[in-house]
């Protein structure tokens, strides 16, 4: 026995029954024995078996299967069958198809998520991710391209045909697009071996015609015309020309080095070489380029950003050669230009730039392929080197990955025309070895092999090889893993690998992979990471190999006994004996203290199903920790949770079978429905309910909620049946095919929220789309989420009118349904339920809330565009109903924030808002009901009143509950109903102040203030409220109140009030007080009936009331003397009937300039406040400045030298000085001021004159003075005149006094 039969790597050569009979033939890829194989792909949950593949199927028995199926997390997933075209096409190719003829070609294109089967002359593309039954095109290929081909194409190349789809619509297969199906999509399809290349412009036209291209004209087939080797296209990418009309642009690259552009029209297809200009092979070593020609380089054409956009001109592709990586730029315009933009070498000797060569052992390094992410940033590279073990002199092949990445702060544009020269790449990361030491493989095996980046496990990629094996390699905590793709029985060889279109734009999807017979598989995430296992480290010897030590340790290996697991072993070891992998335990999602209690609770649940018993349940759970964890991650919530997600078996019979039987949907959810209840009866019996309700309220919400989604459902599911029912029984449906049970937009929403759990969870891709929506109940919320984003598609704006109106009320009435039952199901069973203090309802999240939203939206769009009044009614009949489940959710979202003290104005106004505009709406509605009924009435038996509130109740009744003030207030008002107005004010209090509230102010704004006041005396302490911001109504309510004295308060700052200003202070009453303007003289009598009105309470401070009162009146009449005196000097100052504080008034008067105003400053001071004149002690400072520049102080003084003058002459000179007549204002005997006297804030003479005036200049009128110019000559007369003005009528008398006292 030789190595020749040695299993290649990624390649499982072994029957299935052979590892039964002895399980260490997987050690390793050792199998040493030449076995016939099935070319297998390491899965086995297993569909629906169509018969046409029966024949190849080598399974244990179906019960067998499917319990294995459902408990093994690490089998491959069946998403769906092959079109019955495509089944019938490969079956007949397989009768007619001689032993070493091409096999069958296929693929998927990731954009579009469609898939491809070539079988003789036959391309059948349809969508893997919808019904294979469905949507498959035939597109017949030209008899005379299909036969054509060169035997003497490597051997390798059995899937002779690459095919390339040219996306028309510029819509990609992502989340956004699950609702939407391609109209548009072109297909380019090349034979490897003859580069033919035939077009199809449009394959869901009608007419399908193709556009072919033949064989290359003689002389033009390449560089190595007279190589022994064969030439053959290895790669072809394809993109759309902006602006034409199904016009594309298709790029093939050859293995003779040279690139080829096809210009494919309708008319035509035009073949170019477009190579010439430029080399596609390294040139680094011209015998090392030349002896690549012909053997697989360049290769791996690919463009950097897979979507593109009709506003595009470039695009920029990349394309491996043996050494390096180029980048290209396409100008797609009228003429198609390509040009090189740079190339960096990846293997060379210096090891930052990729691959080290020439490294002791390496013999020879094959980059094999290259993908790109999808951010165009990192490029992966398959790599496979040629090495010699120096020690044992075996040779192996080594195979790894190398990433490389944009370097950062590099800028450049698509549209650059210029070369770069500088590098553009860098190392990402160190090389990630796949196979250490594997089998050394002949070239051609090598050059077959291709790589797919972008699935989950994030960062995995697949290892395709052109035998048909799949390998996904998975770098995880500094090792990689290895999961071969294997089903139980021959399925063919995988064909392509793509990846699933994920829910989450941000996210990867599942890996899933055509096969050659047994349809689309899905690997799951948690298939790869506990399926997952090292590679072998092992040499494995090539054919005709002398290594006699690596035979002879497979052959120790091989007879290796005992129950002592295989250090390494291969994927297909997870179906044989023990089932031992060798997988950390660390890879378990959950603890194994958390899989122990959700085991005992399963057991003691079914314990308690079988003999109603629960034998101390709560001490064994509270044991073993099952209380711990809270909310979902509670075992007591993941219980609930599986028992109303249990998919059921045998819903449908294959995957073919687009409808469930309905009547089976509806027994299992009913059975679901009476086990969730027995498991509330267990938590209530075991007394485990008591400790939720206590410790873990957010875990028995959960629970509780899983029985309000399923309630939700089941009516869901009735309302279903009753809708379809009655449409099939409508004579004038507006849907054209309304005898077809599956059509409706409730239908729609149905599949489309199916599709999505389908696609989020690839364990669910072998079930139907309907069945997985009745079972996902604990993902009811994505009802709401899809019709949130996918209402366009649901209903589509292009259908008819009335189809819109039908599609849109059965999605409203479908929303109601669910939340109505689940908020029924609460009230039913409300003691069940912990405390809701912070919990938010499901129903109440932000997912709901927009989903409903965005029917209500779509609902009010409708009404504005129709006149029709029967459709306008049925349009209000199901909005109203949509309007009270989504002001539910509103208010129960806000409640609960404000229960957790979180942040919730924003989601208050957005509340309001849409309220508002929702209720405002459905009143406009109601008014046009009763406008029309009126009109159309024959008799006019009722008044038009009576028919506004016949019609108007229910909207009366959602308004009220839900606060909706405004509509409350037009329906009164439009009824003239003040005895209904008067009901709902009493009954209406919300935490905006209630109705009455908002009632006051319309009545405030409306200029309605008799009426306001009338309605208060029924509601004395909501008016009194609502009064403390309207000051000018404020006093007539106390008045009625019998509160004079806050009545006086009310007047007295209403008086005052002027902006920010008071006469009393510099600081004014709050502006949003201020509602009307006042005149002086309206001041004058408010302060007046402030007056009164103090008098009439009579309480102890009535008397200081009165005082501030009076002095208020005199600075308001001093007001009106200073602005006639200033209006004399110069130009009347704009004020209007503003009231000026008392700052203002004194610097009025200082500026004015006159002996009047001066003495008027003084006024101002005396009748405001002690505080105010020592708080403004600067500015009395200049007043008594600008009193003693009234007079001509020098004159004075030299008149009274020169004359001589007697003391009696002095006295009558003095008492006209404007000092004089200051003083005996503010310090005289009949000095009149309020609140205490000048002296407070300036003392007319200091006791020590010298030390004060060090200290403080300004500290008394004498010291003012002294800083005047004059006053060293004429000082004397400054302080006798303030002297003898304190003084006052006692100054003729007593003359000498003062005078002697200033000597």
């Amino acid at each position: 026995m030789g190595c020749d039969s040695a299993k290649r790597v990624f390649i499982p050569h072994v029957k299935r029954n052979t590892f039964h009979s002895n399980p260490f033939l997987l050690a390793g890829y050792l199998n040493v024995f030449p076995v016939k194989s099935f070319t297998s792909t390491p899965f086995h949950l297993y569909p629906p078996v169509p018969k046409w593949i029966a024949i190849h199927l080598v399974i244990s028995p179906v019960k067998e299967v499917e319990k294995r199926a459902d408990s093994d997390p690490v089998k491959p997933v069946y998403v769906g069958e092959f079109p019955e075209e495509v089944r019938d096409a490969q079956a007949g190719f397989l009768q007619k198809s001689a032993p070493g003829e091409p096999g069958i070609s296929g693929g998927i294109d990731k954009e579009t998520s469609l898939s491809w089967i070539i079988c003789g002359n036959r391309l059948s593309v349809w969508s893997y991710l919808s019904s294979a039954s469905r949507n498959c095109v035939i597109l017949e290929l030209p008899s005379s391209f299909s036969e054509e081909g060169d035997i003497n194409a490597p051997s390798n190349h059995d899937n002779v045909w690459m095919v390339c789809f040219v996306n028309w619509s510029g819509k990609s297969g992502s989340a956004e697009n699950v609702a939407k199906k391609f109209d548009s999509v072109g297909v380019v399809a090349c034979n490897q071996k003859s580069k033919a290349v035939v077009y199809w412009p449009d394959i869901y036209s009608e007419s399908r015609k193709s556009v072919a291209s033949g064989h290359p004209q003689p002389g033009r087939m390449g560089r190595n015309t007279n190589s022994a080797e064969s030439v053959y296209f290895n790669s072809l990418i394809a993109s759309p020309v902006p602006v034409s009309i199904n016009v594309c642009v298709a790029i093939a690259s050859s293995s003779d080095g040279t690139l080829w552009q096809f210009h494919c029209t309708p008319s035509g297809i035009h073949r170019k070489e477009i190579s010439t200009a430029f080399t596609t092979l390294s040139n680094h070593n011209i015998e090392s380029s030349k002896s690549q020609v012909g053997r697989g380089y360049p290769k791996s054409l690919l463009w950097r950003f897979r979507l593109f956009t009709p506003e595009e001109f470039h695009r920029e592709f990349f394309l491996l050669t043996d050494t390096e990586i180029q980048c290209f730029r396409i100008s797609l315009s009228s003429d198609i230009i390509v040009a090189k933009l740079w190339s960096q070498e990846i293997i060379g000797t210096d090891s930052d730039l990729g691959i080290k060569k020439d490294l002791a052992g390496q013999k020879r390094i094959w980059p094999l392929d290259m993908q790109v992410d999808e951010r165009g940033k990192e490029l992966t590279i398959l790599v496979a080197t040629f090495c010699k073990d120096r020690v044992s002199s075996s040779s192996y092949t080594q195979y790894f990955l190398l990433v490389m990445q944009y370097k950062s702060g590099l800028n450049y544009f698509s549209d650059n025309t210029e070369s770069i020269h500088e590098r553009v790449l860098e190392k990402k990361a160190p090389i990630q070895v796949i196979i250490p030491k594997a089998r050394v493989e002949d070239e051609n095996f090598l050059f077959s092999m291709r790589l797919r980046v972008g699935g989950k496990p994030s960062g995995s990629t697949i290892i395709l090889s052109g035998d048909g094996t799949a390998t996904v390699s998975h770098y995880w905590r500094n090792s990689t893993r290895l999961y071969q793709f294997d089903l139980p029985w021959d399925a063919g060889k995988v064909l392509d690998t793509s990846v699933f279109p994920s829910t989450e734009d941000s996210e990867e999807g599942a890996w899933v992979v055509l096969t050659e017979k047994a349809g689309v598989w899905a690997i799951p995430e948690k298939a790869v990471l506990l399926g997952g296992v090292e590679p072998p480290e092992r040499s494995l010897s090539r054919k005709g190999s002398s290594n006699g030590r690596a035979v002879e340790e497979e052959k120790r290996n091989l007879s290796f006994g005992g129950n002592v697991a295989p250090r390494r072993a291969s994927s297909e070891a997870w179906d044989v004996g023990e089932r031992q992998r060798a997988v950390s335990t660390t890879i378990a999602r959950r603890a194994a203290q958390d899989e122990e209690s959700e085991a005992l609770l399963g057991r003691l649940f079914q314990d308690f199903l079988l003999s109603g018993q629960v034998n101390d349940s709560f001490g064994k759970l509270q044991n073993c920790g099952a209380f711990e964890k809270d909310d979902e991650a509670n075992i007591f919530a993941r219980t609930s949770k599986s028992i109303v997600d249990t998919l059921a078996k045998h819903w449908t019979t294959t995957r073919g079978a687009e409808i469930v039987a309905m009547a089976v949907v509806s027994s299992q959810l009913l059975d679901k429905q009476q086990k969730h209840q027995k498991f509330l009866q267990f938590l209530a019996f075991s007394k485990c309910h008591e400790e939720l309700l206590s410790k873990q309220r957010c875990s028995l919400q959960t629970i509780m909620e899983h029985g309000e989604k399923l309630a939700g459902i089941i009516q869901l599911r009735e309302f279903q049946n009753t809708h379809s029912q009655n449409r099939l029984n409508a004579p004038n449906s507006p849907y054209p095919d309304s005898r077809h049970e599956k059509v409706g937009s409730l239908w729609d929403l149905i599949q489309l929220v199916g599709e999505k759990a389908r696609r989020s969870a690839v364990l669910l891709m072998d079930r139907d789309n309907a069945e997985v929506f009745y079972s996902k109940v604990s993902e009811l919320e994505e009802v709401f989420n899809c019709i949130c984003h996918h209402l366009q598609g649901i209903i589509r704006t292009e259908e008819l009118f009335a189809v819109q109106v039908q599609q849109a009320c059965e999605i409203s009435d479908a929303c109601t349904t669910i939340i109505y039952a689940a908020i029924q199901y609460r009230n039913e069973r409300h003691t069940w339920y912990p405390s809701p203090e912070g919990l938010t309802p499901w129903y109440c999240q932000l997912v709901v809330r927009n989903g409903l939203w965005c029917v209500a939206s779509f609902m009010l769009q409708l009404l504005r565009e129709t006149a029709d009044l029967k459709v306008k009614s049925n349009l209000y009949s199901h909005l109203e109903g949509l309007t009270d489940v989504l002001l539910e959710a509103y208010t129960g979202a806000i409640t609960a924030k404000l229960e957790r003290g979180e942040e919730h104005e924003g989601l208050s106004d957005e509340y309001w808002r849409r309220r508002d505009e929702l209720l405002d709406s459905l009143y406009q509605q109601v008014k046009a009901f009763v406008e029309e009924s009126c009109q159309n009435s024959i008799k006019d038996t009722e008044e038009p009143k009576e028919v506004l509130k016949k019609f108007s109740m229910n909207l009366l009744s959602l308004a009220k509950r839900h606060e909706g003030y405004l509509t409350l207030w037009n329906i009164c008002c439009d009824l003239d109903d003040t005895s209904l107005l008067r009901n709902l004010m009493h009954e209406s209090v919300g935490p905006n102040k209630g109705f009455s509230y908002f009632v006051f102010k319309q009545l405030y704004l409306n200029r309605q203030f008799s009426k306001l006041l009338r309605l208060g005396e029924e509601f004395p302490e909501e008016l009194a409220i609502f009064l403390r911001q309207y000051k000018d109504l404020m006093w007539l309510h106390e008045i009625f109140l019998d509160q004079f004295a806050s009545a006086s308060e009310t007047l007295h700052a209403l008086a005052l009030s002027q902006g920010h200003n008071d006469l009393s202070s510099e600081q004014g009453p709050d502006p949003d007080n201020l509602k009307l303007e006042h005149s002086l003289a309206d001041r004058r009598r408010l302060l007046n009936l402030s007056k009164i009105a103090a008098m009439a309470g009579s309480n102890r401070v009535f008397e200081a009331k009165i005082e501030r009162i009076e002095a208020d009146l005199k600075i308001l009449k001093l007001q009106d003397e200073i602005i006639r005196l200033v209006s004399d000097v110069e130009e009347r100052p704009d004020i209007g009937q503003s009231l000026l504080p008392p700052g203002e008034l004194i610097r009025l008067c200082l500026k004015g300039n006159t002996p009047e105003l001066s003495l008027l400053a003084f006024d101002v001071f005396a009748w405001t406040s002690s505080s105010f004149r020592r708080s403004n002690k600067g500015l009395l400072e200049e007043c008594w400045k600008y009193a003693a520049n009234q007079d001509e102080w020098g004159k004075l003084y030299e008149a009274s030298e020169m004359q001589g003058w007697s003391d009696e002459k002095t006295l009558e000179t003095l008492r006209n000085t404007v000092l004089f007549q200051a003083s005996s204002r503010c310090y005289g005997p009949e000095a009149e001021t309020y609140e205490g006297g000048f002296d407070e804030a300036l003392p007319l003479r200091q006791e020590n004159v010298e030390l004060s005036i060090l200290k403080d200049p300004a500290s008394s009128v004498e010291g003012i003075l002294m800083q005047l110019r004059n006053f060293p000559e004429a000082g004397k007369l400054m302080l006798t005149a303030v002297m003898l003005g304190k003084l006052g009528v006692q100054a003729e008398v007593e003359a000498d006094g003062p005078r002697m006292s200033m000597d």
